[in-house]
């Protein structure tokens, strides 16, 4: 009976948790007078996905913030053909090595065995109408402001979000391979009122 009752109560808490973390995203406030219909407090390395989507054109509009050091970088991404990083059209947000300014990269992630130089401003696989990124040095997270197509015309769409304090020859470069690092993925219908995440 005891063991009942303490399986009880840690489900319980564990509800009481995930209720909490879910709705935290919603307080979260952005420069500009920007606003979103949407959000989803993601499960790992302490970020939050904000997004409007409009259907008429299949678009989004979306801010992506995470806790982080001004010296590390955060990255989101879509993965318009499988779960993982490769494949991942990605925006990535760091400190510019030689003005400290904060800059966003869109580069195409084209296998887990990247080199410095595949770590490149580029075209992605989808149309992106606007991007920029900002560092708060008060709260200790950067945001990811960009607006985008959906690749396929598709609401369902594979995502997979990073964070590390590693570069090599001035960009984001490495990852841990354990834990939240490792996690960092979902899909999330955009056309549903908190994405309905899903791993």
């Amino acid at each position: 009976m005891k063991t009942a009752l303490g399986f009880v109560l840690i489900l319980f808490l564990c509800s009481l948790h995930w209720r909490s973390t879910a709705q935290s995203c919603v307080d979260e406030a952005f420069s500009g007078d920007r606003s979103y219909s949407s959000c989803s407090s993601l499960p790992y390395l302490n970020a939050s996905l904000h997004w409007t989507y409009h259907p008429s054109n299949a678009s989004l509009d979306v801010a992506y913030r995470a806790l982080q050091s001004s010296s590390g970088w955060v990255a989101w991404a879509i993965n318009p053909t499988s779960s993982g990083m490769a494949g991942a059209n990605a925006f990535l947000a760091f400190p510019n090595p030689t003005t400290g300014a904060t800059t966003v990269y869109t580069t195409q992630i084209s296998s887990t065995g990247l080199i410095p130089s595949d770590v490149a401003d580029g075209n992605l696989t989808f149309a992106v109408y606007g991007r920029e990124a900002e560092y708060s040095s008060a709260g200790g997270y950067y945001t990811i402001y960009a607006s985008l197509e959906l690749p396929g015309n598709d609401t369902q769409q594979n995502t997979v979000w990073q964070a590390s304090t590693t570069f090599s020859d001035g960009v984001p470069y490495g990852h841990r391979f354990s834990g939240d690092n490792v996690l960092s993925f979902a899909s999330l219908d955009f056309s549903v009122q908190g994405g309905g995440l899903t791993n």
